[in-house]
């Protein structure tokens, strides 16, 4: 019986059902009295998202044929957002970001080594863009919520604009096209490869499998 489990968390912030998923994985944790050792890992939907972004009207109806069919998804999401506690205002977004910026900013946090800040940031991201419209991809948004965590503002620009977080963020997202990771959210507990948004039910189960406690 371990005290503690190692979980990797490949996600993009631009990804709905991994911001419910990570809220499924909370609860699981809380429920199991779980402790965790959390890393953040990167993926990008859109690799080759203009870094300036673009309408978000113009990226779906493209993506998924009509504005209609994009509304329709937004709306099941918005449902399964509520069920978790989770506020999606899709009115408010008018931008797909490139997220390349808030992965050198996650990045960053992690490096601070405050696991519990890190995971503040994670949830304040994914609600500026889904809860607020935020872009995202602007980097002195990021810093921004950078700061209302506790982090260093300057740093952290100074960083998501630096040579050391481009050459990190490239190969985390390199290795995880080597491991086939092709679709978001995926979740790496204790070597087991989990995809998909599980309920906090089936994280539950597997945790208890696991026999972890804290």
């Amino acid at each position: 019986m371990a005290t503690s489990i190692d979980i990797d968390i490949t996600s993009d912030f631009i990804c709905p059902w991994c911001w419910i998923g990570h809220q499924h994985l909370k609860t699981a944790l809380a429920r199991d009295h779980v402790r965790a050792n959390i890393r953040y890992l990167p993926f990008e939907l859109n690799p080759g998202m203009p870094a300036e972004g673009m309408s978000r009207h113009a990226y779906r109806s493209a993506k998924f044929g009509n504005w209609a069919r994009s509304q329709s998804m937004d709306e099941d999401v918005t449902l399964a957002g509520r069920l978790v506690d989770l506020a999606f205002h899709y009115e408010r977004i008018g931008l797909t970001p490139n997220t390349r910026l808030a992965h050198k900013l996650m990045a960053y946090a992690q490096q601070q080594g405050d696991g519990a800040r890190s995971a503040r940031l994670f949830d304040a991201i994914f609600a500026a863009y889904f809860e607020h419209g935020v872009n995202i991809g602007d980097a002195k948004a990021l810093a921004y919520l950078a700061a209302a965590q506790g982090f260093d503002a300057e740093a952290a620009l100074a960083y998501m604009h630096g040579a050391a977080a481009e050459t990190l963020v490239a190969a985390a997202l390199r290795e995880a096209r080597e491991r086939d990771v092709n679709s978001v959210p995926q979740l790496l507990i204790e070597g087991r490869r989990i995809a998909g948004a599980q309920t906090a039910e089936s994280l539950g189960r597997m945790l208890r499998e696991l026999d972890y406690h804290e």
